[in-house]
């Protein structure tokens, strides 16, 4: 099969270069990973640094980022000249007020120039009189930062016009609304959180897979699922995984400090972008939290693609493949180290799924051949 049909996550190509970086040959990372040596040396190009002065380098990608960058930040700077007239025309203080408040840190000609008004129109207001009222609403202000301050960002309108009233401030409710949305504040309180109780009872939902792991092809049935592993520094980090029941190859995962359901999501995304299916096909989990929660669902929707099967309640033998593949992750790689941190976890993940056991290990419920062997004759023989 073509390399030119292959495809790879930025993650993949990026811990690629610096496996390079730290020693490895082209020879020794095409055998590995896959990757052909001529794509190899592209991801090192684009990575190279490049000398911006004597102190800083940038890599290639990054200079060309810089340059997207600078082209949108111009038609930024014209979208905003275009479109003061409908918006700042009615706010002149509120451009002046920002103009005197940073002249001292950008230059005044400048400022006028992006705000699209005229120096002398600036300096002008400069030399006017500010009213009672402006000075009085600048005082009340003060008094309401204090009180709010004081009740550590817990008070709202309501208690701080209160307060106000007990200083001898009485301003109406509105206006003390008017001054705080000014000031940008709000009280921080909300309600309570209330999750559902965990002896709550689990949901049985439907199971299409009914432990039948014997696939026609590939991208016909998928399994996914999450494991915890744990760093001296950063605590449990999470592995969710997903396997296509052909070939026994992990063909998405994502690697995370937290186990939510973008956790889930994203390695079955990674699998999506990977493998580019085309016909409807099958995911099996468990009934975690992370894969019968909204999001979850809806994202499955929203692919067309995938028929969501569930595990029963307390029965990990209904998705036997994933967790079998964790188990051997655990006893072969996982708890034969500890892991300083979340970096090298995810390293070590890397070299395991992608090295080892998609391209080396071999299964005997494949015919004793690896994972990749076994999806790159089910692509040949298609």
């Amino acid at each position: 099969m073509s390399n030119r049909s292959k495809r790879y996550t930025e993650d993949f190509k990026n811990t690629i270069v610096e496996l390079y970086n730290s020693g490895k040959t082209l020879s020794e990372l095409n055998s590995e990973y896959g990757a052909s040596k001529s794509t190899i040396k592209l991801w090192i190009k684009k990575a190279a640094p490049i000398q911006i002065d004597k102190n800083k380098t940038i890599t290639t990608a990054e200079y060309q980022t810089l340059i997207k960058k600078m082209a949108k930040l111009e038609e930024e700077n014209e979208i905003l000249k275009k479109g003061y007239g409908h918006i700042c025309k009615e706010k002149l203080d509120t451009v002046y007020n920002f103009i005197k408040d940073n002249k001292d840190n950008y230059s005044v000609k400048l400022m006028c120039n992006i705000f699209n008004i005229p120096r002398s129109s600036f300096y002008k207001s400069l030399t006017i009189t500010e009213s009672m009222r402006s000075i009085k609403n600048k005082q009340i202000q003060a008094h309401i930062l204090k009180i709010y301050k004081d009740s550590k960002k817990r008070y709202g309108a309501i208690k701080i016009n209160y307060k106000l009233r007990q200083i001898n401030i009485n301003i109406s409710l509105k206006r003390t609304q008017r001054l705080m949305k000014k000031l940008g504040i709000k009280s921080v309180v909300c309600k309570k959180f209330r999750p559902f109780p965990s002896k709550s009872k689990v949901e049985e939902k439907k199971n299409i897979l009914k432990r039948d792991f014997n696939a026609s092809r590939i991208n016909q049935k998928w399994c996914t699922d999450i494991t915890y592993i744990h760093t001296i520094k950063d605590g449990w980090c999470y592995l969710a995984s997903v396997m296509d029941l052909y070939s026994r190859k992990i063909i998405g995962y994502s690697f995370s400090k937290s186990m939510d359901s973008k956790l889930a999501i994203n390695a079955v995304d990674n699998a999506l972008n990977l493998q580019k299916p085309v016909k409807p096909l099958v995911l099996h989990s468990d009934l975690g939290v992370q894969y019968t929660s909204c999001e979850f669902e809806n994202y499955l929707l929203g692919t067309h693609l995938l028929t969501h099967s569930f595990s029963a309640k307390g029965c990990p033998y209904d998705n036997a493949c994933i967790e079998s593949f964790h188990a051997s992750l655990k006893k072969e790689e996982v708890n034969l180290v500890k892991y300083y941190d979340y970096n090298s976890a995810k390293l070590a993940v890397f070299q395991y799924i992608e090295s080892w056991y998609n391209r080396i290990r071999i299964h005997g419920s494949i015919g004793y051949i690896t994972p990749q062997q076994c999806e790159d004759n089910c692509k040949k023989y298609a």
